[in-house]
Order: C-alpha cells, then structure tokens, then sequence
C-alpha cells in the first residue's frame, strides 16, 4: 500500500535530503530509503543492547572475561 505523506522539512533536513537526491535518487526514494535505514538502525540498537544485557548476566561469560583480562595484564610489560 502507498500512501502520501506531507512535512515540512527545516534547513538541516533540506540539506540531507538534497545530498540524497544529489546520489541519483528522487525525492520520495531518498525519503523512503532514509526512513527504512533509520528504523533499521533502531531495531539493531535494540538488539545488541538485548545481547549486551544478555552477557552482562551471563556469570560465565563475566569470569572468562576477567580471566582473560587478568591474563593480559600479567604478560604486559613493565613500565
């Protein structure tokens, strides 16, 4: 389903969207492909903050990392 959309776009908005159109695209392809990737963006936002969590609590994960950090620490240079 299509369906009109109308805004009112300031200077910053103006701008992008002219570097958009300057690529070859139209003005409602620039508009649609900018909407898509930016709720993209969101969405995996979201998820990686879902698998951030998701180790946080991993108490496995979370000594493996310290060990590991530890181990590093051991083999650094003096100094």
């Amino acid at each position: 389903m299509i369906q009109a959309v109308s805004v009112r776009l300031d200077e910053d908005a103006l701008q992008a969207l002219g570097h958009l159109e300057a690529t070859g695209l139209t003005r409602s392809e620039a508009i649609r492909r900018a909407l898509v990737e930016a709720a993209s963006r969101l969405r995996d936002k979201k998820t990686l903050a879902a698998e951030v969590a998701s180790l946080e609590a991993d108490e496995d994960d979370r000594a493996e990392m310290a060990a590991v950090a530890d181990l590093m620490e051991s083999l650094r240079a003096p100094g």
